[in-house]
């Protein structure tokens, strides 16, 4: 009974959130189309405030897989970026991106839209300030040391990968039948390489909101003391979120059910900022830089994002813009005939498209060297798409 009931509203919330999430990836898709991962590798090697927005824009501009994002950033740290560039541009590319913004403003509202956006450009303002300050010029040395040796990690393949089109005009490029393609399979790929991190969010929240009564969440949260609550809120959210192993914007549904059951603003906005310190990605970091500098960029992450929850939360109380709290009753919330179930089978349309051409331009051969090392990908980095 438990289980179902679990399973249930994993369901409802996933149902409630499944046009937002096609076109959120729909639209990176496009994105990635038309930028090209060589004109980032050419932006970020410089160590300078112009190259930090850069090295942001780019990461808004990519695959909201962390995995991917981890794996790209090392590709970059490779080809000449500086260390602190290739870890701007992961946070960017897994906290500010477009479908994380869409999931979030159906779930939470337009607040914690705007407070992920604010916080998360924030967050990347006190990294690049506190690897000024801190990153060692030896530390440096010993993450290139380690990253020369090309250990493998996760998503190896997929973060290889550049299907950009990038000859010809804007708007006939875009619908070029090359384009097509290529969106085609950057929409099912980074689907597919976050899949897992996705459906378990969704269950994982279900079995709180299920499982867990919020009586237990608020005295965890201490609700009873609202100025203890704020600064318990940001520095818990980013353990919770380790210690749920989802990553990506899979976070975003227990994020919601964590709303509901007493953590503060701040609380939520550091617990989605936390992806990137679930052990998975910390032990890629240690594989990729080495063990000093994979604990040196979780503490200094860690700081970052429960600073930045703290600070967003006290500007938003600050104007106003903290919405009321409510729980959220996703048991009671089944499939209707309304606007979402409308947009729901207009974009599972879109999908099956998008799907088609997939399968029928060499996109399942793709699938199979997403996992591959770098060097067994390149000869298909641009050529796939050419159908």
């Amino acid at each position: 009974m438990f289980i179902l009931e679990a399973l249930k509203i994993a369901f409802f919330m996933f149902w409630e959130v499944l046009w937002s999430l096609a076109l959120g990836f729909l639209l990176s898709a496009v994105v990635q189309v038309v930028i090209s991962k060589r004109a980032i590798v050419r932006a970020l090697g410089q160590d300078s405030p112009r190259s930090v927005v850069v090295a942001s824009a780019f990461g808004i501009a990519s695959s909201s897989c962390s995995y991917a994002a981890v794996a790209i950033a090392r590709s970059l740290f490779r080809r000449g970026a500086t260390l602190a560039n290739a870890i701007i541009f992961e946070f960017a590319s897994t906290n500010l991106v477009i479908e994380l913004g869409l999931i979030l403003f159906i779930l939470l509202g337009w607040q914690f839209v705007l407070a992920e956006y604010a916080g998360g450009t924030l967050m990347i303002v006190l990294l690049a300030f506190a690897f000024r300050l801190t990153l060692r010029r030896r530390l440096v040395e010993e993450a290139r040391a380690q990253a020369e040796r090309g250990l493998v990690g996760k998503m190896e393949g997929h973060a290889a990968m550049d299907m950009s089109v990038t000859e010809g005009p804007f708007l006939k490029r875009l619908f070029s039948g090359r384009a097509f393609t290529a969106i085609s399979h950057y929409f099912v790929m980074d689907i597919y390489s976050i899949w897992v991190d996705l459906a378990g969010g969704f269950l994982i929240a279900g079995a709180v909101a299920a499982w867990i009564p919020n009586s237990f969440w608020k005295a965890f949260f201490l609700t009873g003391h609202p100025l203890l609550a704020e600064i318990w809120g940001p520095l818990i959210g980013p353990v919770i979120s380790m210690l749920s192993f989802v990553c990506s914007i899979g976070n975003v549904p227990l994020a919601a059910v964590l709303w509901g059951s007493g953590i503060s603003f701040g609380g939520v906005i550091s617990f989605i900022f936390a992806d990137l310190l679930i052990p998975p990605i910390l032990n890629i970091y240690r594989k990729y830089y080495g063990g000093r500098v994979a604990i040196y960029l979780a503490v200094v992450s860690y700081l970052a994002m429960a600073l930045a929850g703290f600070l967003i939360s006290l500007a938003f109380q600050a104007l106003g813009w903290v919405p009321a709290r409510h729980a959220f009753n996703f048991a009671q919330a089944a499939p209707t005939w309304n606007y979402t179930t409308f947009l729901n089978l207009l974009f599972l349309i879109v999908v099956a498209v998008l799907l088609i051409r997939f399968l029928r331009t060499g996109g399942p051969e793709m699938l199979r060297m997403m996992d591959s090392p770098p060097s067994s990908t390149e000869g298909h980095m641009t050529g796939a798409h050419s159908h």
